[in-house]
């Protein structure tokens, strides 16, 4: 038995069946609907439903709220259509979604960022064609089946230099994937990844000023939609805000200022919220999501696009959308969910 899913107020649809996601019934069939973690736990998948019946599976509440679920809104990610279903979908693209893809990936080299950030270059096959826009993430598969995700942090023209993909990864102590990348992983290594994911990419049909918010190895995906955006020629008035506990934590500082001093349209902010004096830091201090607001109380002519820990990104869309008048439709998030924010959904 199949339903049929209708997305407004596009009026694409697909076929649904009561075992399968609404979100992954959709991707099968390239009606590009927003999400995120995939796993109920960032809330970026949120949308209206508009007509009939909608199981969830477990998530969390910060995703999706019993206040909400009774509002009517659900998660596509798990959600199960048990009936035709009409929903409300701000981010359907028009396009359609790139092929998602399964392949092995080679370790081309691991390259100390700072403390605890390593930079991933990985080989793709030479005879594969991965096609994606800036800001979107692969899935490695891990040898139990498990999976983790982590953004490209390279444009996407930059595969006519060879076919890779550059990532940031955080060291998570004690998480199964990180503490091997942090120990034992080699050049060379064998891995497989599955992607393109994700529908955090910038929006090329709008010509509103964009604010880039991001929070710790949040830059990676912004860092190719800056890479992406001095290829193409996009000249939109661009402020990168990123944010870190501590200097140390905006990891390519460098980088984003040789970017800014020959890109015109780009302004950057970084912001520290626990420096120490031996720090010697002179620069803005306190919640990175907060400096925009200081900067921009009205934000009604913007376009968002934020990236980094959950708390940041929730806190960024509730105040912007709540306090600066930014439209809900303005805000593009991609939350990063640890395996334990995944475990607790």
């Amino acid at each position: 038995m199949t339903f049929t899913i209708t997305v407004e107020p596009s009026g694409r649809s697909f076929s649904s069946s009561p075992e399968e996601t609404i979100l992954a019934a959709g991707i099968r069939q390239g009606v590009g609907l927003p999400y995120g973690c995939k796993d109920g736990a960032c809330g970026s998948c949120k949308c209206k439903l508009v007509s009939g019946q909608v199981t969830h599976g477990p998530h969390q509440s910060k995703a999706l709220s019993a206040e909400e679920e009774a509002a009517g809104y659900i998660l596509t990610c798990c959600g199960t259509a048990q009936s035709d279903v009409v929903i409300e979908s701000r981010q359907v693209t028009e396009e359609g979604a790139y092929p998602i893809k399964k392949m092995p990936v080679r370790v081309n080299s691991l390259t100390r960022a700072s403390h605890d950030v390593i930079v991933l270059q990985l080989q793709l096959p030479a005879a594969d064609t991965f096609k994606y826009h800036a800001g979107q993430y692969v899935e490695f598969i891990l040898r139990d089946g498990d999976r983790r995700s982590y953004s490209m942090a390279n444009a996407p023209h930059t595969q006519a230099q060879g076919p890779h993909v550059e990532l940031h990864i955080r060291h998570m102590p004690g998480g199964k994937f990180t503490d091997h990348v942090f120990g034992a992983m080699k050049e060379k290594e064998i891995l497989r990844v599955e992607g393109p994911y994700g529908s955090f990419f910038l929006r090329e049909d709008s010509d509103k000023p964009v604010i880039l918010l991001a929070s710790g190895t949040g830059f990676a995906p912004v860092k190719a939609i800056i890479e992406h955006m001095r290829f193409a020629g996009i000249t939109r008035p661009t402020t990168l805000y990123w944010g870190g506990r501590r200097p140390a934590d905006l990891y390519q500082d460098a980088w984003v200022r040789e970017q800014a001093a020959t890109m015109p349209h780009l302004t950057y902010v970084p912001v520290v919220s626990d420096a120490l004096p031996e720090d010697g830091w002179t620069g803005r201090t306190g919640f990175v999501h907060l400096a925009v607001l200081q900067d921009h109380p009205d934000l009604s002519g913007h376009e968002v696009y934020a990236c980094g820990a959950p708390i940041v990104v929730e806190s960024a869309r509730h105040d912007y959308t709540t306090r600066a008048g930014l439209p809900q439709a303005a805000f593009f998030a991609d939350a990063f969910t640890s395996a334990l924010d995944k475990q607790q959904a």
